[in-house]
């Protein structure tokens, strides 16, 4: 086995062009800068200190970029893998074993991703559509700074798990103790952050905003007057961890890291997609299962909470000339770097300028141009959007989104799948002598084409079964085309076969044509052939419309014939 394919960054390095390493660099140096800020409020929006968002934004960035198959995919904590964190350790909240269990779903979510690059179910995204994701990431968006609003606004919350919806209730029955220092500095962040984009879309607004509301604090000792602080974050390389690896705790936890496994590599792969697109790189979906899986298993390890691709990172990599997946390792190095040198001032980061931050990643959340053209575009896929979103805000369980948007794709697609394609025409003679067919208007033609279209299985087969039925005439001769089938099952066959025989105990014709080898074999196991006689089968022929002539010739004949005998009887008589 050639050990560069399972390993992509020893191909990288193999073959590394060092023109391509100040590229790598600039584009690092600008990620890590906002990936400073934004890992550690993913963190809280965990639930947790914001050192583990920042020890994930290390270990994860450089596990993935080493393993994943994309160059520009950043990986570490994201907004909506946070969220869902935060969801499933709601049981542990309190108890003695918390991080031990937090450390053990990141592990899980790894171990899940890793199993599905091994086993090579990468096309298994496919399943959740766009619509689903469109609708969670605008709710959880949604969710996120509703949950933040009570940091932002200084307000103190009651102890215990309170809904998003609840922290808003108690904010606006509270809105007399807010704190206007604290609140001060969550806006003053968040204006920051929007100058800084409409200056220069390449400026770290979210970390020029929390410098400089670090360095207020220190100068003003804001902390006197209620504003809440950080806190001491360790200055050393991320801590070894030990998850909890109990029967129980992986029974109770199991069920929420396949939820995080598969958000976290929808994001993935459709982020690398995207970015291919424009790179013209060739995204191999199982490799980036695999590179996800062994980032979280191996932050497991390292107290790291889980991670994903991140569209705001992976998007700056890009847009900064980031050429290799080296860029990817570089950051996670960055981060060490600051991490083991400038700790000490990250204490002094306000609680409030995180929230401001978080606010605006909130904000940006909600893709409106992918909503607008959702709700325009198909009807089905607005239903999805809709129902996706509105459950991911309201639902007591934030899987049941999840749960919600591709149940519903599935019940849509299912019930538009579950139409059978069937069209009834009639030959007519042109003067050349050619048949030219037409649909059937109220006419009583004495030949009916049955033409199939498209999948025919069992959900179609009730479909079938009463079009076959509402177009049943008088016609002597009935031709059933299956020039176009793609897909047919035994159900549908059936169908097929239930009609014949009435046709022909009302001493009716049936010719089958356009058929194929495959679908010929089909009829003659279910002994259709033998019902129909092989000489009213006519095969698929390579010409265009060749089966069809030959057919409606027999047919056109057969009717005459017909005609003439009831002639001759009608004379004898």
């Amino acid at each position: 086995m050639n050990i560069l394919k399972f390993v992509p960054i020893l191909d990288t390095l193999k073959s590394y062009d060092k023109k391509d390493f100040k590229f790598d660099l600039v584009a690092a140096l600008t990620v890590a800068v906002v990936a400073l800020p934004q890992t550690m409020a993913y963190a809280m929006i965990a639930g947790v200190h914001p050192a583990y968002g920042l020890y994930a934004g290390i270990v994860l960035t450089i596990v993935a970029s080493s393993f994943g198959s994309s160059h520009q995919l950043a990986t570490g904590p994201t907004n909506a893998i946070s969220l869902l964190i935060a969801a499933y350790m709601v049981p542990f909240a309190g108890q003695d074993n918390f991080f031990a269990n937090l450390f053990l779903l990141t592990f899980l979510v790894g171990a899940i991703q890793f199993l599905m690059g091994v086993l090579r179910l990468g096309s298994l995204v496919n399943y959740v559509s766009h619509a689903v994701i469109v609708g969670f990431t605008a709710g959880a968006g949604i969710i996120i700074a509703m949950g933040q609003l009570n940091n932002l606004m200084g307000i103190k919350l009651p102890k215990g798990h309170l809904s998003s919806i609840d922290k808003v209730i108690i904010c606006l029955q509270n809105i007399d103790k807010l704190n206007y220092v604290a609140f001060g500095l969550g806006i003053f962040t968040i204006a920051v952050i929007v100058i800084c984009k409409k200056i220069n879309k390449n400026l770290p607004g979210a970390l020029l905003g929390v410098i400089f509301s670090v360095v207020l604090v220190m100068t003003l000792n804001l902390e006197k007057y209620g504003v809440k602080i950080v806190g001491q974050i360790p200055q050393a390389i991320p801590p070894l961890s030990q998850p909890n690896f109990s029967p129980k705790a992986i029974a109770d936890l199991s069920a929420g890291a396949l939820v995080i496994a598969i958000i976290g590599l929808v994001e993935a792969v459709s982020i690398s997609k995207a970015i291919a697109a424009k790179t013209l790189q060739k995204i191999d979906p199982n490799q980036e299962f695999i590179g996800q899986g062994l980032a979280n298993m191996v932050g497991g390890f390292f107290s790291c909470i889980a991670g994903s691709g991140s569209f705001t990172r992976s998007a700056i990599t890009y847009q900064n000339g980031g050429r290799t997946r080296l860029a990817g390792v570089l950051v996670g190095v960055i981060m060490l770097l600051v991490l083991i040198f400038f700790a000490p001032y990250a204490k002094y980061i306000p609680n409030a300028s995180l929230a401001g931050v978080i606010m605006v990643v909130a904000y940006s959340m909600i893709d409106k141009k992918a909503l607008v053209k959702v709700l325009k575009t198909n009807r089905n896929d607005a239903a999805v959007l809709l129902v996706t979103m509105l459950t991911t805000i309201f639902a007591p369980e934030l899987e049941q989104a999840i749960y919600a948007g591709v149940a519903l794709s599935l019940i849509l697609y299912l019930k538009d799948s579950g139409v059978a394609g069937v069209k009834t025409l009639a030959p007519v003679r042109v003067s050349d002598g050619r048949f030219v067919e037409q649909t059937i208007n109220g006419e009583n033609p004495s030949i009916s084409i049955f033409q199939l279209e498209g999948n025919l299985y069992f959900g179609s087969a009730s479909d079938l079964e009463k079009k076959l039925s509402d177009n049943y005439s008088d016609a002597k001769v009935f031709l059933i085309r299956f020039k176009g089938i793609s897909v047919i099952d035994i159900t549908a066959l059936e169908v097929i076969e239930s009609f014949i025989n009435r046709a022909q105990s009302d001493g009716k014709r049936v010719m089958l044509s356009g058929v194929s080898p495959k679908i010929y074999r089909m009829l003659e196991k279910m002994h259709i052939i033998d019902h129909v006689g092989s000489n009213n089968v006519f095969m698929e022929e390579d010409e265009v419309f060749a089966t069809s002539g030959k057919v409606l010739d027999e047919a056109s004949s057969f009717v005459r014939n017909i005609g003439y005998s009831t002639q001759e009887r009608t004379v004898r008589a």
